[in-house]
Formats: C-alpha cells, sequence, structure tokens
C-alpha cells in the first residue's frame, strides 16, 4: 500500500443515497481537481457493484463487491482508497446531508453533539437522515481522527423571505421548525455559479432552476438569492418525482384510513415509494423507460404528461414570484438527458419570452433556447461533489481562495 503523503491535501465526498454511496476524491492545490469519482452501488441486493472512474485509465474498472448494507459498503469503498493512495492521503471527508433542521445549514465540522441532534431531527427526513447519520458513524469508526464535514442541502435556501418559509398550519408548529425548507441546495450553488460564468460572471436577476432527477424540484432565485423551492418541510413535496408524489390534497391521508384503513406510516411509504411517475405508470419510476413506451402504453404516457404540466405550472408561478424571467436552467438525470421532456415543459411558455430552439434542444446543446428568445434557457451539468469539496475546503482553510 503506498502510504506517501501527497503534495496536496485530498478531500473526500460522499453522497450517500438509499441504495447506494457516491464519492469523489479531489486534490486541493492551486485548484480543486478531481482525481477519482465513483460509487457503490445497488447496496442490500446481491449484485451490489463498485465503480470507479478517474484521470489515469486504470482507475476505470466496475467489479461486483459485497456489501448488505451501508456500513459494509464503506469499508469496501475505503480498502479500495486505502489501496489506491493510501491510508494517510486523505484530509477531510464532506458529507452531503439532505437535511439539518432549523439549527444547521453551514457547512462545519461534524461533531457528537451534532450526530445526537441530527438523530433527533430524524423524523424531518426519514428516508435520508439515519443513513447519512450511519454514514458518518461508519466512517468514524474506522478512521476516529480523520475530520468530517457535513453540507446541507437546504443551506442554499436558508434566507428565503419569511412568507416562503411560512406554512399555513397553526403558529405554534412554526417554533418547532415545521417549515419550508426547501432541497437541492448543493446543486442550486453549482447552478448559479455556472449560470455566472456563463454569462460573463454577471449573474441573470431573475432565474428558474429545474433539477430533475430522481428527485425533482425548482427554485426561484432573485438577484443570486433563493427565494423559494418547491420541496418544503421534506423533499416529498412539489413536483411529481420518480416515486414521490409531490403535492396533494392533505386530507387524501384522512381519506385513505378512513376507507382503506391506510396508516400513516403506510400512507408516507406509498407518497414516497410507490407515487409519482411509478404510481401514474405502474411500470417504472425511469423516464427513460416512460418515454420509450408512452406511444403504446396509455399509463406512461399519462405519467410524462403529469409531470411536464406540473413543471410548467411551476415555471408559471415562479415567473410571477420573481416579476419575469431572463434564465431557466434544466439539471439532473431528467433535466439533463430528456430533450422531448424539456420540450414539452416550455411548448406554450413563449409568452414569458422562453422559445426553445429545436435543434439545440435534440442535442442536449448547453444553450437550447432561440437566439431571438428572451429568456436564456440552459442545460447544465450539475456537480454537488465539486461544491460539497469547495465547502470542505473553505471549512478547513485548504486549496484556492474562492
Amino acid at each position: 500500500m503506498n502510504s506517501m503523503k501527497p503534495a496536496h491535501p485530498r478531500i473526500l465526498t460522499i453522497n450517500g443515497g438509499s441504495s447506494s454511496i457516491k464519492f469523489a476524491l479531489f486534490e486541493a492545490g492551486d485548484a480543486l481537481q478531481r482525481i477519482l469519482e465513483g460509487g457503490v452501488e445497488r447496496i442490500g441486493l446481491p449484485d451490489a457493484t463498485l465503480r470507479v472512474k478517474g484521470v489515469n485509465q486504470a482507475d476505470n474498472f466496475s467489479r461486483p463487491v459485497t456489501a448488505p448494507d451501508h456500513p459494509a459498503a464503506v469499508d469496501v469503498l475505503m480498502h479500495w482508497i486505502e489501496e489506491r493512495v493510501g491510508r494517510d492521503a486523505v484530509a477531510a471527508v464532506g458529507h452531503r446531508v439532505v437535511h439539518g433542521g432549523p439549527k444547521y445549514w453551514e457547512p462545519q465540522r461534524i461533531t457528537a453533539e451534532m450526530v445526537e441532534e441530527l438523530r433527533q431531527l430524524s423524523p424531518f427526513d426519514p428516508d435520508h437522515l439515519p443513513e447519512e447519520i450511519l454514514l458518518t458513524e461508519t466512517f468514524h469508526r474506522r478512521f476516529p481522527v480523520l475530520t468530517q464535514i457535513a453540507c446541507f442541502d437546504t443551506a442554499f435556501h436558508h434566507d428565503m423571505p419569511r412568507v416562503a418559509h411560512l406554512l399555513p398550519i397553526p403558529r405554534k408548529y412554526d417554533a418547532r421548525g415545521v417549515r419550508r425548507y426547501g432541497f437541492h441546495g448543493l446543486s442550486c450553488e453549482y447552478l448559479m455559479e455556472e449560470l455566472a460564468r456563463l454569462d460573463g460572471h454577471a449573474v441573470p436577476d431573475r432565474v428558474i432552476l429545474a433539477h430533475f432527477g430522481n428527485g425533482a424540484s425548482l427554485t426561484a432565485v432573485r438577484a443570486g438569492k433563493s427565494i423559494d423551492n418547491s420541496m418544503s418541510l421534506t423533499p416529498t413535496a412539489g413536483m411529481p418525482m420518480s416515486s414521490r408524489s409531490g403535492d396533494l390534497d392533505p386530507s387524501l391521508a384522512w381519506y385513505l384510513a378512513r376507507t382503506e384503513q391506510v396508516t400513516a406510516k403506510q400512507f408516507y411509504h406509498m407518497i414516497n415509494h410507490e407515487s409519482g411517475l411509478l404510481g401514474v405508470s405502474e411500470t417504472s419510476s425511469d423516464m427513460r423507460d416512460l418515454l420509450e413506451h408512452e406511444a403504446k402504453d396509455v399509463r406512461a404516457a399519462e405519467a410524462v404528461a403529469l409531470f411536464c404540466y406540473q413543471a410548467k405550472k411551476w415555471i408559471g408561478a415562479y415567473a410571477a414570484a420573481l416579476g419575469g424571467l431572463d434564465a431557466l436552467a434544466f439539471a439532473g438525470g431528467i433535466g439533463e438527458h430528456a430533450p422531448p421532456v424539456r420540450a414539452r415543459i416550455c411548448d406554450g411558455l413563449g409568452f414569458l419570452g422562453i422559445e426553445l430552439d429545436p435543434e439545440r434542444n435534440a442535442k442536449n446543446a448547453p444553450l437550447i433556447s432561440t437566439d431571438a428568445g428572451r429568456v436564456k434557457v440552459r442545460v447544465i451539468r450539475t456537480d454537488e461533489e465539486l461544491m460539497i469539496a469547495r465547502s470542505v475546503a473553505r471549512v478547513l482553510g485548504i486549496g484556492p481562495p474562492r
């Protein structure tokens, strides 16, 4: 094993999902350079896989691994990283933490006190927080002195106007942190930096960010600041998503409890894991499958139509909240790779100044609007890992100044 210390500090980023752990390794020299990336996929299944891509061709591989749970997946990943770069090569680990509740939003070192408080916050996001806590504890057991930094996905939206935070329920709940938080903040931060760079470092004034992946959200940004996000207290709200419902009539829970004896726990599972594109199509949560089958399966066609229709409504609403629109950015798996979805969402939005160029859109070009269109419509590959690495470098005071 290589035990030589690298010339520059290295930062490992960890982005844990329900069945995967994505990672990237950055070198913090004159600029943050990504030297490795990949992940452990299909955790808990017999065909779990470790995939790695690197600047060296020899680092590109995919191989089966035994990963029955997240701690086992971390062991697999860290064993390989130790073999590849040496045990002492990593200066710090940055974790994407979806929800920090009312107390945590700024990137900061993970302490025992923070972990305990995040555990208390798990009801805010039971699908993500317990696994994220587990990952930090697994790293701590294996590397007790390694610095770990939490990067919260709610941070970008922390200073939204009070009117956007408020939920119209009894006021006492607001004091307990029950409010709109907004998510996909790491992606939003990256997209805004890219928009500024693409426009010659002038941030467009009125922007809508459409992050459409397994989770889907829209964010309204004015003068570089988030003023609203379609997700709310949890990432289940807003748009229909791969398997999440998005916004629903709140009385549906009580209706199903009376008519089908659906418990609160069953209802939660349904709206997070059995709804959205999967629920409407009854076949797949993957937009690629639905687009492939929509011509011969009305359920697939309706799922795609509902997604596009709701996205169009959110864009209209946020254009109203912003008082107009200067730029629209699509990101995430669907946002970056589904030209028909983008075309259907933007169809009929000419009154807002949105006009797509069909050829540019079909090629997933970086700029897909017409030259004459008032609103610049862009496709941007988001990079949450880079934002995590930058946050870690900032907290530790290493690497290049921002």
